[in-house]
């Protein structure tokens, strides 16, 4: 039986769910939280489909040994391919996924330009699509992004590298976008750079307060909201403690 007093836990393939944790302590700075970053096995927006569940399912099940009462999947790639079985291995467990906030985007745009830049596994899973139904007008470009958490995982997120990256990726829409949906939980730390590539008219959208608020409702609903802890734990997968040091970089942004 959960208790108030459990950690969240939330994971990612990297260090890029440290966004969602920031968004999720700024709502609920009471709860404990344990967050595991997998990169030892990052990025997994160019695995397949049955190696991200896997992966997932496995951070999952460590994370559940650790007596989480929540489960925040703060992945967008792990979101669009593993829910369903993450759900049917935890049933006891409030899980919570991150998805592409296209339908934010949208709404406010409904009949601009919007770009999604999101991982190739996400991109081809297109789950997300179903949000801009209701804007039949919006226009919504999907554009992958390989090797672009890997610069977030190597702590490159604000150099000129990311700027070069950025600027090869996104020539073919500078001027064009209204909004931009970050659809990878590593890209909000590329706010900056993607600022210097696009300029400020373009409004950037992501998943993360979304989540944040989806998960203090579900834990609310259930009576196992916690005002009395504030601890958070960072755990990664590799054995570079570089990755631990940037995680708390991150986090304290």
């Amino acid at each position: 039986m959960a208790k108030r007093s459990d950690p969240i836990g939330v994971f990612d393939s990297g260090v890029g769910g440290i966004s969602v944790l920031r968004a999720l302590v700024q709502k609920m700075p009471g709860e404990n939280y344990i967050y595991f970053g997998d990169s030892a096995n990052a990025p997994y927006g160019t695995r397949t489909p049955q190696e991200v569940t896997d992966l997932a399912c496995a951070v999952a099940e460590k994370l559940a040994q650790q007596g989480v009462k929540a489960l925040v999947v703060a992945c967008n790639t792990s979101t669009a391919v593993a829910m369903e079985k993450l759900k049917a291995e935890h049933p006891d467990i409030t899980i919570v996924g991150i998805e592409p906030s296209v339908g934010l985007a949208a709404a406010s745009y409904p009949t601009g330009r919007i770009g999604v830049l999101a991982t190739p596994t996400t991109i081809a899973g297109r789950r997300f699509m179903y949000q801009a139904e209701p804007y039949p007008q919006a226009r919504i470009d999907l554009i992958p992004a390989p090797n672009l958490v890997e610069i977030v995982e190597a702590g490159k997120y604000d150099t000129e590298e990311a700027d070069a990256y950025l600027g090869n990726l996104l020539a073919p829409y500078i001027g064009k976008l209204d909004a931009l949906v970050l659809g990878c939980t590593h890209y909000p730390f590329v706010e900056k750079a993607l600022r210097r590539v696009l300029g400020d008219r373009v409004a950037f959208f992501d998943g993360s307060s979304l989540t944040a608020a989806e998960t203090y409702e579900k834990l609310r609903s259930a009576d196992l909201l916690n005002e009395n802890g504030g601890n958070v734990r960072i755990e990664n997968s590799s054995a570079d403690k570089k990755l631990l040091e940037l995680s708390m970089k991150l986090l304290e942004e």
